[in-house]
């Protein structure tokens, strides 16, 4: 009777490691080494795509925002080619997943300060908005508190909100460094999410520190999207959120459905090792057509903003900003750059 019950349950599904390579190429059957070829083929696709639109920044776009919109523009093919070595590698799925949250986390805070430079930088940021305030009540943290009011617009208010993206990108690594550590000692496991463990403390504080890093990103597009109107900075900021939601809400969902076994298995994937497997195929083909959405909104020609004082002109409540001739350059008094 026990051989019998033990049978009912392949030893797969009660395996807390995913199969070697080896083991999962010599289970594929034909259909399966096709959805492989198919899923790889896209990823390098993406990742020609990309290395495409950085030829293209490179030739076509000021060196100011070279660096930015190439990190903004990468997040897609990272995500799809991380995604893809997990697919291929079952084992590697902590290394490729720390690894693609690593990377966009610094996407965060480049999404941030591209919509600054877009805006002319820091100085031309501050002196159109010179009158206005930072409407905070918008998500994730505080959509729902309409009441709150706004906060002028100074020097010090664009610190914090650059801060508050730069925390996430420096604690992040540091956190996922640490899961490593303790994984490698046997402390952290993403199945285990007693008390007792580290990874659930560890995923909680990951989490207080993505809000705090997403909520001056929806404060800075709240402000600028009607002046970025014009550099579709709409459709920009669509496709970061895909890619935040997918990446992340969409992966917790699977990862937590695969650790209830609602997920079932199927040898020689055990539940959560078949959730991984199912996230990375996903996650290749939704970043494939993110990479090549983003191409057609990042590749259009836009219309430059007009100068702070030309628009201060129209609304006749602007005084101008004091300009000082040097050997016939023009240097315009402004503040100091963060």
């Amino acid at each position: 009777m026990e051989g019998e019950g033990n049978a009912t349950l392949p030893p797969p599904c009660g395996a807390s490691e995913p199969p070697f390579a080896w083991e999962l190429l010599g289970s594929l059957d034909l259909a399966g080494r096709f959805l492989f070829a198919i899923l790889t083929l896209m990823t390098l696709i993406a990742d020609l795509v990309f290395i495409e639109e950085v030829i293209y920044i490179y030739r076509k776009i000021p060196s100011s925002k070279r660096s930015l919109l190439i990190w903004v523009n990468a997040a897609a093919p990272v995500i799809a080619t991380t995604s893809c070595i997990g697919m291929w590698i079952p084992r590697s799925t902590m290394f490729t997943d720390f690894t693609a949250a690593v990377f966009f986390a610094i996407v965060i805070h480049k999404f941030l300060m591209m919509m600054i430079k877009e805006c002319g930088g820091q100085k031309m940021f501050l002196r159109r908005f010179e009158n206005g305030r930072f409407k905070i009540s918008t998500g994730p943290c505080c959509c729902c508190c309409l009441c709150l009011p706004g906060v002028r617009i100074t020097r010090q208010t664009l610190f914090w909100l650059k801060l508050g993206t730069f925390q996430f990108a420096f604690f992040r690594p540091v956190f996922m460094f640490l899961s490593i550590v303790l994984w490698t000692n046997g402390n952290y496991s993403l199945s285990d999410l007693s008390p007792e463990g580290a990874a659930i403390w560890i995923s909680c504080f990951v989490a207080i520190l993505t809000i705090i890093a997403l909520w001056p990103v929806g404060i800075m597009f709240q402000q600028v999207r009607g002046l970025l109107n014009c550099k579709k900075i709409i459709p920009k900021f669509a496709l970061y959120q895909f890619v935040l939601i997918l990446n992340h809400l969409q992966t917790a969902i699977i990862n937590i459905l695969a650790m209830q076994q609602i997920i079932p298995c199927a040898p020689p994937f055990s539940s959560s090792a078949r959730g991984a497997y199912i996230t990375h195929q996903v996650l290749i083909m939704e970043m494939f057509l993110i990479t090549l959405l983003s191409r057609v909104v990042y590749r259009r020609k836009y219309d430059e903003l007009e100068p702070p004082e030309c628009a201060c002109e129209e609304d006749g409540d602007c005084k101008q900003t004091p300009k000082i001739i040097f050997n016939g350059a023009v240097s315009e008094d402004g503040l100091p750059g963060f």
